[in-house]
């Protein structure tokens, strides 16, 4: 059977508590987990393309942002972002206002997804404040991906919505280093950050509220990876768990083969793939690998937050092999994000892939979400992932793994 992803029964052990006092948000979670382990059986009509219940509405609202991340597929060294006009990205998007009818028209064809937020920077959007209180208020769970610049604006909505979960990028453990990956010019990002988790926490305590749930989020790459375990020190006491992703950049082969299979399938050769290229490996996996137990080994501990791994993969050899054989999934063979989530593009476009976003099956400013769910070209593209598998990319993506 194909492998999904997964938290360990440690880290569920020690967040049960917290989201059982929220039966909104719990019983969302479990289905959602359910319907991953039951997938093939569920779902009988997996070769005519055809999905069932929307289980996260994904939004990448903007793609405004005032950071220029070292390692980021839209704004970063490869970025397929770059070059283009703010200006005319900001006349592109999507109006707040349209965002509340789309969520509605899903709660009325009997959708209720989660809803998730990202960017760009997501708090660089006017309307992301007014979405969020309007998903809660339709008892879908909202939560945001942020890079903690901004995170002073959203603290009453966060705690009075409420927001579900905040998730704020942290790839330092220090101003030195996390400044230097996420390029901010002048501005102390990592400052930022933790006066905003300072003050969110105060807010949370001020209010009698534990909700949001607050995660960083942290990409291992060639500026902090040597630095792992001092993440999870300092950061540990502001957050209620850490994320750590191995990265889900592509090397050039790939992306190679990826344009060819892609023009096969679908009769268009695809670009945007192309931002997510890189070539960095470590030089010490063992150095990694121990960080990463010694890690798994505090989290594990009475009073500390626990670490989750995405993908959960250890061992020096496996870790060897995630950065150096693109073609190896780690069993992750079937994608099933194309039949539960929703992904919409700054501009409207809706697409079946987060990242490797070039097919499109229409926009969300002339059909709702719930019009294009089933469409032909979405059938038509599941229908193709079922039939003749996974795409050379889709080996290092987190709509497979991390989902």
């Amino acid at each position: 059977m194909s492998k999904r992803s997964q938290i360990s029964p440690a880290v569920i052990t020690k967040l049960f508590l917290r989201h059982a006092r929220h039966p909104w948000i719990a019983k969302k979670l479990v289905a959602l987990q359910a319907d991953k382990w039951l997938f093939n059986l569920t779902h009988s009509r997996l070769d005519e393309g055809y999905a069932k219940k929307i289980h996260q509405f994904s939004v990448r609202i903007t793609d405004v942002c005032n950071l220029r991340c070292v390692m980021c597929g839209q704004w970063g060294e490869n970025g397929f972002l770059r070059g283009k006009k703010l200006s005319d990205l900001k006349k592109a998007e999507v109006s707040p206002a349209r965002y509340i009818e789309l969520l509605d028209d899903m709660v009325a064809n009997g959708h209720h997804p989660n809803v998730y937020l990202w960017g760009g920077e997501p708090m660089l959007y006017d309307g992301t404040l007014d979405i969020i209180g309007h998903a809660s208020r339709l008892g879908l769970p909202p939560s945001i991906a942020t890079n903690g610049t901004k995170l002073q604006k959203g603290i009453d909505c966060f705690t009075d919505s409420p927001l579900y979960l905040l998730q704020v990028s942290i790839d330092g453990h220090n101003a030195e280093l996390h400044n230097g990956i996420r390029r901010p010019g002048n501005l102390d990002v990592f400052g930022a950050i933790m006066d905003g988790l300072s003050d969110m926490r105060d807010a949370r305590e001020r209010k009698k509220n534990d909700l949001p749930f607050i995660a960083s989020l942290t990409t291992i790459s060639r500026d902090n990876h040597d630095h792992l375990l001092d993440i999870y020190e300092n950061i540990s006491p502001m957050v209620d768990f850490l994320v750590f992703y191995p990265s889900w950049w592509i090397d050039e082969p790939s992306a190679n083969a990826h344009a060819v299979d892609f023009e096969r399938r679908f009769g268009q050769k695809p670009t945007l793939h192309r931002g997510w290229i890189g070539g960095w490996k470590p030089d010490n996996y063992a150095l990694i690998e121990s960080q990463m137990q010694a890690i798994r080994r505090r989290s594990a501990r009475l009073g500390t937050p626990p670490a989750v791994f995405i993908p959960n993969i250890s061992g020096v050899d496996n870790l060897r092999e995630y950065y150096t054989n693109h073609r190896n999934s780690f069993g992750f063979d079937q994608c099933i994000s194309i039949h539960q989530v929703v992904e919409i593009d700054s501009n409207g476009d809706m697409s079946p892939c987060r990242d490797y976003h070039d097919y499109v099956v229409g926009n969300v400013k002339e059909h709702t979400v719930t019009e294009l769910w089933n469409s032909d070209r979405f059938r038509t593209f599941r229908q193709s992932l079922h039939r003749d598998g996974l795409m050379p990319v889709c080996s290092r993506c987190c709509g497979l793994m991390g989902y």
